[in-house]
């Protein structure tokens, strides 16, 4: 019997999270033991922009350094897990269908966005992964459209990983400490964001821009919020699963939707 997986949309962080102790370390560490192994994982990353959807079609996709300056241990990590050309296939027969349209990439590796949580949550890598894109000049109506066509995929045994962050003002973030404490605007945001992911309210969250306090300053960029919206599309009912920050600007809220016919 296949397992009905929930989606998941998680804040993954500095590439140094997989080697620095810190509280979302040590929760993703145990998220992938908590929710069981999938048959595949489709990983959405901020990482990736195109201006419609790809999703990566090589059988053994590399792992791939995209960050600069950090230590040297972290560019000798591997996430070797096999791709899935076929699920690849099914994605964008599904975004099709829907009338989305999407292709394929056949050199695109798994970038840190993917990576670095998938090799804490299943460190094994043996769990087939396809990477699909985000659209950054795309709104979030047309991104939780995405998830929404995808939703049949979670009662194929398929985990949808959504991967971002909860909050991303880079300009903030330089200079502090990973310790540092929160600076205001975040949680104002990141406790609007909880609440209105709890309750349900998706039409706030899809005007976040005009309805969130501070989201210009909270995002000056979509990409790495966009992400949620296709959890969001793809899943139920909504639930916080992680709530911390790191150097003071950035959320590592991370949220799960059940999966609809469990909502």
């Amino acid at each position: 019997m296949t397992t009905t997986f929930p989606t998941l949309f998680v804040s993954h962080g500095a590439p140094s999270l997989v080697i620095e102790e810190c509280p979302t370390r040590d929760f993703l560490a145990h998220l992938g033991e908590e929710i069981g192994r999938p048959r595949a994982i489709l990983s959405v990353s901020a990482h990736w922009t195109t201006p419609e959807p790809r999703v990566t079609v090589h059988p053994q996709p590399a792992t791939v350094h995209d960050f600069g300056g950090f230590p040297d241990e972290l560019y000798t990590l591997r996430y070797p897990a096999p791709g899935d050309p076929t699920l690849a296939g099914r994605v964008l027969s599904l975004l099709g269908a829907k009338g989305i349209t999407g292709g394929g990439d056949p050199s695109r590796g798994l970038d840190h966005g993917t990576w670095v949580p998938l090799l804490l949550m299943y460190p094994a890598a043996d769990i087939p992964v396809v990477q699909l894109s985000v659209q950054p000049q795309q709104d979030p109506r047309h991104h939780l459209e995405v998830g929404m066509a995808l939703r049949p995929l979670l009662e194929e045994g398929v985990l949808i990983l959504a991967s971002g962050s909860a909050t991303h003002n880079l300009r903030d973030f330089f200079g502090r400490s990973p310790d540092a404490e929160p600076l205001p605007y975040a949680m104002e945001f990141t406790a609007w964001l909880k609440d209105a992911v709890v309750n349900g309210r998706t039409a706030q969250l899809l005007d976040y821009a005009n309805r969130a306090p501070h989201a210009l300053r909270n995002h000056p960029t979509p990409e790495h919020f966009l992400p949620l919206f296709v959890a969001l599309g793809a899943g139920g009912a909504g639930t916080v699963l992680h709530d911390a920050y790191t150097y003071g600007a950035i959320s590592m809220a991370a949220f799960m939707w059940h999966s609809v016919s469990d909502a």
